[in-house]
Order: structure tokens, then sequence, then C-alpha cells
């Protein structure tokens, strides 16, 4: 019997070919566009998985008070990751870390890899699995460090012994590797590539002692009888408990919101990534709605060229269950082809799909989950879009169809237009969606940040460049693709080092507002571009400025009325201020930066800036650059970063909202269109006798195609109507997360409205032109 199904089911397909491409190159498209979205989402809710005790493991930043506002910050204390071990009952593990970046040397072999100092704590809180050494052993002197396999093999080769062995870091100390891990997987939030004893970053440094100091990231791991809300309540009080103020409080955060649960406002969580995740699958299931929606539109609007087929079936003693049975097989076997189209799309459009997103996803068909997946997608396909179909042409009369009388379509034709209203809808929002999104981060970049990006490149600063600055700089300085160089202890775009505590002239209540600290050298604020707008920058000679401070201009606001210049700023010593610099964007480039206090002190930079020469090609100006610094520092590789591109990076997720947005409004309109031109064949077809009669008593071609266009432009219309108040909800609601946004204007809603008319009447006009400019002769003949 199902045998009987499927032969009759592949006579259909093979019957009505242009059907059938339209139906399964549709559904093809949205299982495509669905599954990438789920590939997608899988590796982001998987984010540190691969750490065995999910229940157990968190991470502890602080809420910290200015202003009356609570903000949140990635860090703590270095003392209290062992005060709640020793004091909370629930912590079982702890650990500060410090994130660090070493230069490994072995022989001629150079490579730069980003880990951590951490206590023994840590290997047992993630559970890391050692391919050499012992985990009890691994820290057994303050010269042992831990790599990962990856790591062993860049420096040593495959298959190489390397426990014992001496690495040079940072062309200047000696570690012993003390183990070698396991590589971690890519999708954790705090990835590393070694692991040194804690004590080695703190010898000789006080400040890793004092609770007013807020440095370190701290990992703990809960004993497995342990109740969190106790445990995290004892967290909250203790920094309290420690520095009697009450302004800062620790917290547990779990791991399995480390990545997409790490937004916080007022000490409150607010989401995070996991809101692109819930979109984005929202999204999906909308595609595979659309494709659905296709096919019973299609085989609705065919219902009379199956009728007599139903007819005559049912005139033979065909049950309707029998024929509602049929209709979904016929569906299920286009779903399970449109799946296996799908299946070769994915391989070919999955490497341009990583290129988009920045991941190295993989279709894993050998993943028992993604068959499941995929097999469930199918069946979900094909069984909802051949439901209704299936008793809606099970549903005919055999006495009325085999008599020749029309099929009644009211109800079917009135579920269709709703249908290619919805589609039409939903493709709409995407159009206008995908403009604001993109004007939204546009918006951002383009606004005035108080800085020159362009020509603008960031260095490390390792091994000897401060003690050789000068040379450099000068060297540099004579290769003429660099105009100016800059020092700084903190990234250009970055929220860098901040405190509070400060005192200064004519400020009241100074001691909750939160300051951000720069050192630089004299040319920073040239390099970068920097204004400023009152009083003079720091001289050449520092021991002139040694006293000295740069403001900025709301820092210059918070000193009262009248001119900054003279006034004095008390940090652990007394500062007077001579210069006021234009206030610029750091940090988040969505708000309103903290005020900036700048130093003449560049001892302890970390990062060069170098303003380069646009008259000198890119390519030559980093060989210049490049023969520089090898010059003076050879053990270190020439590695650096264009800022335009930082900066860029800094709207990463809006980005790739903005690209994927794009993508699936093409597919949406695409996957519609494949829809009305079906229809509009359809239509044609019905009414090609009309067309003919019209044309014999003198019709033009372009009064036919406008009788034919005119219905699919109504609902198209009204797809607008609907569209426009949905999209302006929604985006209106997005936008709210950002302090700093556009205002949605009129327009917008204009454009999306016109292309998508546009678009429906290429769609319906090419089979209309087809139909208008057939031979009359040919369709009345039979008449």
């Amino acid at each position: 019997m199902i045998l009987n199904y499927i032969k009759i089911a592949f006579r259909t397909l093979f019957k009505n070919k242009g059907y059938s491409f339209l139906n399964i190159f549709g559904l093809a498209i949205g299982i495509t566009c669905a599954s990438l979205i789920f590939l997608w989402v899988e590796d982001e809710v998987s984010f540190d998985s691969n750490f065995p005790k999910q229940d157990q493991v968190y991470y502890v930043p602080t809420h910290q008070e200015y202003d009356g506002e609570w903000r949140t910050f990635n860090s703590t204390p270095g003392p209290l990751a062992e005060a709640m071990k020793t004091e909370i009952p629930g912590i079982d593990k702890a650990t500060p870390t410090k994130q660090a970046d070493f230069l490994f040397t072995v022989g001629d072999h150079a490579i730069n890899r980003s880990g951590r100092y951490v206590n023994a704590d840590f290997i047992d809180i993630f559970s890391l699995n050692f391919i050499e050494g012992h985990k009890d052993q691994a820290f057994n002197t303050p010269e042992a460090i831990v790599i990962t396999q990856e790591t062993a093999e860049e420096l040593f080769g495959k298959d190489t012994k390397v426990l014992g062995k001496t690495l040079r870091v940072n062309n200047k100390d000696n570690y012993q590797i003390s183990g070698v891990i396991e590589n971690l997987p890519k999708n954790i939030t705090f990835p590393f590539n070694w692991i040194a004893p804690y004590e080695r970053y703190t010898k000789g440094k006080e400040f890793t002692k004092e609770y007013g100091s807020f440095f370190a990231d701290t990992f703990v791991a809960l004993s497995p009888e342990a109740h969190f809300e106790t445990v995290d309540a004892q967290v909250r009080n203790l920094l309290e408990q420690k520095t009697g103020e009450s302004d800062s409080k620790a917290f547990l955060h779990a791991i399995t919101d480390w990545h997409l649960r790490d937004k916080f406002e007022n000490g409150k969580q607010v989401g995070g990534g996991i809101l692109y995740v819930r979109l984005f699958t929202i999204i999906a299931l909308i595609i595979l709605l659309i494709a659905c929606i296709n096919f019973m539109n299609l085989s609705t609007a065919r219902s009379e060229k199956r009728a007599n087929e139903v007819g005559v079936r049912k005139a033979m003693g065909s049950g309707r269950s029998r024929l509602i049975f049929q209709f979904i097989t016929e569906a299920l076997i286009l779903a399970f082809i449109a799946t296996l189209v799908s299946i070769l799309l994915l391989f070919l459009l999955l490497p341009q799909f990583n290129l988009i997103i920045a991941k190295d996803l993989v279709l894993g068909l050998s993943n028992p989950v993604h068959l499941l997946v995929l097999l469930g997608i199918t069946l979900v396909c094909g069984v909802f879009a051949g439901l209704y179909p299936a008793f809606y042409l099970s549903s005919f009369k055999p006495v009325e169809v085999l008599k020749g009388l029309k099929v009644t379509q009211g109800s079917a034709s009135f579920i269709r237009k709703g249908l290619v209203v919805g589609q039409f809808t939903i493709s709409i929002v995407f159009i206008i969606s995908t403009i604001l999104v993109y004007q939204q981060i546009q918006h951002v970049k383009n606004r005035d940040l108080g800085y020159n990006k362009e020509q603008l490149i960031s260095l490390n600063v390792n091994g000897n460049m401060i003690e050789k600055f000068d040379i450099i700089k000068q060297d540099l300085l004579k290769t003429g693709a660099i105009t100016s160089v800059g020092l700084s202890n903190s990234e250009l775009l970055s929220g860098g080092n901040n405190g509070s505590g400060l005192e200064w002239t004519g400020g009241t209540n100074t001691e909750d507002v939160l300051i951000s600290f720069r050192y630089v050298n004299s040319d920073f604020l040239k390099t970068v571009g920097m204004e400023l707008v009152e009083g003079r920058g720091f001289s050449e000679n520092k021991e002139k400025d040694s006293s000295s401070v740069l403001i900025t201009e709301s820092f210059a606001k918070l000193m009262g009325t009248g001119s900054a210049i003279g006034k004095q700023v008390m940090r652990d010593d007394v500062y007077t201020v001579i210069g006021v610099v234009r206030d610029y964007q750091y940090g988040d480039m969505y708000g309103q930066s903290d005020p900036v206090l700048f130093h003449n002190y560049h001892e302890e930079s970390s990062f060069m800036y170098l303003k380069t020469n646009p008259k000198i090609a890119p390519n030559e100006m980093l060989t210049l650059v490049e023969g520089v610094l090898k010059h003076h520092n050879p053990a270190f590789p020439f590695e650096y970063k264009f800022v335009d591109d930082t900066f860029n990076n800094k709207f990463k997720s809006e980005q790739l909202v903005g690209k994927l947005s794009q993508i699936f409004a093409i597919l949406a309109i695409l996957i519609s269109c494949l829809g009305l031109f079906g229809l509009a064949a359809y239509t044609a077809e019905q009414r090609s006798k009309e067309i003919g009669v019209r044309k014999v008593l003198g019709a033009s071609v372009s009064g036919i195609v406008r009788l034919l266009s005119k219905d699919f432009l109504k609902l198209v219309g009204l797809a607008i109507i609907i569209a426009i108040p949905i999209a302006w909800y929604s985006m209106h609601n997005w936008l709210q997360a950002y302090a700093y946004r556009i205002e949605i204007n009129w327009w917008i809603f204009v454009i999306a409205g016109v292309v998508a008319i546009l678009i429906a009447l290429v769609t319906v006009s090419f089979q209309a032109i087809k139909a208008a400019l057939a031979n009359p002769v040919d369709s009345l003949k039979t008449e």
C-alpha cells in the first residue's frame, strides 16, 4: 500500500515538473537557511559546555556603585578568591587569574600566545586533561608552566615529548614545562594557551594584596551539595565585610551564562547574546514557514488539476483518510528531496557563511543530533506544508467533479491570498529591519569620535622598546612612512584603567565619580588626532610636566564654572591642569565615555601608536616599520593592528545582525517570489481563454498585463500596510538598547514598500506578459 502511494507520488511529481521544481527549490532554500542558523545557534549555546562541572563553576564579577548607578566589571581584588574559599562554606575551589601575552622562544622559533596566571585550583575547576605531566605536580615550582598540545606542537613539532623542557618567555624569563593539556575548543568564553603560577605574577606587586585594587578574573567551583542562593548571598556581602564599604559587591555568574547572558544594567542581568540567539531562531522558523506557505499555495491553486483524480479514486472506493495519506506522502517526498538539495547547498554555502560569522562551523552529518534535526525539519515541513492541501483536496465531492462542475475554491482562495499577504509582510519587515540596522551601525561609526582612527596603527610594546623609544621614534620618522609616534598604557578604544576617590578644585561629592587614567607621552594626542580645546599639551621634557595633567571636557565640567587651567587634582599627589582635551569616545561606542585624566608618564606603556603617511602605500609602510622594529627589537615578531579595523570589531554583533538580516531578507523575498511566480503562472493558465477572447476583441498587451497583475499588487499593498507598524514597533524596541541611536524616518517605509511592489511586479509581469503575447487561436480552438 505504502509503495503504491510512493509510486503515485513520484508520477505526480514528474508529471508536473515546473510545479515540483518551485516547491522543491523553495523548501530547499528554507531548509538551508534554517540549517545554517541552527548550526550557528548550536555553537552559541554550546559555549563552555566542554567543561564538565556545568552546575558548579562560576565566574566572579563585581557590581560597583558610581554616582548612584551600579556598573558591572569583570574584575575583583586579588585576595578575594582565597577569602571566599576559606570563609564561605560551599566554595570548594577558588582562583584569582590574570591574563597575559607571552612570547615563547625555542631556538630561532618564536610565537605569541595568550594565557593566564592561575593557582592550582584552576586545573580542578576546569577539569583540564593532562597529556604530559600530572595536575598534582603542575605548579610545584614558580618557574613551572603548562601549555596546550597545540602550543607544544608549534614550538617543538608533533610527537615530541616536551615535559621538563625550558621555554624562553618575553626574551627575559625562563619557564620549565611541567605539563601539556589537551587543546581547548574554540567556543569558550575565556580561552588560554598556557597557565603559570599566580604567585609569579604577584611577586613584588603590593597592589595585588589590596582589596581596593580590582584587577583579577576570579573563578570558583561550588561543592556538589552547596546551594547557589546561600553561597551567592555570602559572596555579595564579603567585600563589605573586608573593606567596610557597601559600594562594591561581588557575585556568582554561572558558566552557562558567561557567553550569552553577560550584559548588566544597574546591577541587573538584562540579557546579552541570548537575544540574538532567540531572534535568529525565530527567523529560521519564519523562513521555514514562508517556504511551507509556498507549498500550500501552489497545491491548493492547482486543485482543479487534481479534482478529477480525486473524484475517480473516491468513486472507486478510496476513503478520505487514504487520500489524505496520499497527499501527505507526496508532501513528505517533496520535503525529503528538498532536504537532499539543501544538504548539497549547505556544503557549497557553509564556507561562505563561516566567513560572514567568523566561525568554523561544520555540517557534521556523522553527528546523530544533526541528522535528527534535519529529519525533524523534513517531517515538520512535509506534514505542515501538506496537511491543509491534503484535507482540502480530499474534500472534493466525486459527483460534482466527474460531472465537470467547477471546483469551488472560496475558502481556499481566501486562505491562499492571506498566505501571500503573510509572506510579503514578513519580507517587507525584513527589508525595513535591514535598512535600519545598517543605518544604526553607520550612525555610530560616523559619529565624531574625538580622534582620527584613519591612517593609524597600534603595536604592542614589548622587549626593550621603551628603553630605546627615542631611537626607535627617530628611525621611524626617518623612513617617511610615519609622521608621529605615541605611547599609552591603554588601548585607544578600550575602557582601560579607572578608579574613584579623587578630589579636585571646584568639585563636590567627587568620591563616587569614576575617572579613567591614561599615561601617555607628549606626542600621543597629536598621533591619534585628539584636539586640545584649552591650554597646552605635555612637553617633551617630562620633568617639567611631572606634576601636570590633562583632562577631558567632561572632567573640566566637574570642576565648575570658569577655565579649568590652573585648577588642581588630588590623586596620591597634587597635579595641576595645563590643558583640556576634547571628549573622545572609548569603551562603549553607543554611550557616553567617562572623564579622563592624562599623565605625562610612558615608562610602563603597553601600546605604541603610529600615524602613517597617506602618500606611502600600506605594504611599503609596513615593510619600513617592520625593518626598524626588527633592527631594534629582533627577538619579537612584528605584529600590528589598524585602529579602524579594531574600531569596526566593536560592532561585531550589530554587523552580524546586519549581514544576516540582508541575507534573510533576500531569501525571504526569493522564496515569496517563487510562490508568487507559481501562482501567477497558474492564474494565467486558468484565464487563458479569457485572455484569448480579450485579445480577439482588441485588448492590448499592457492592458492584459495590468489585468493579471492588479490582484497580486493589491495583496502586496495590503502586506505593506500590515508590515509597517510591525517593523516600526520591533525596530523601535531594538533601538532602545542603544543610548546613541538613529530616529526612524518615514521614507524608509516608502523605500521598502516600493521595493516590494517592484519585486512583485517583475515576478508577476513575466507570466502576465507571456500570457498576453500567446496566440489567442491556441487557447480558443478547443471551444
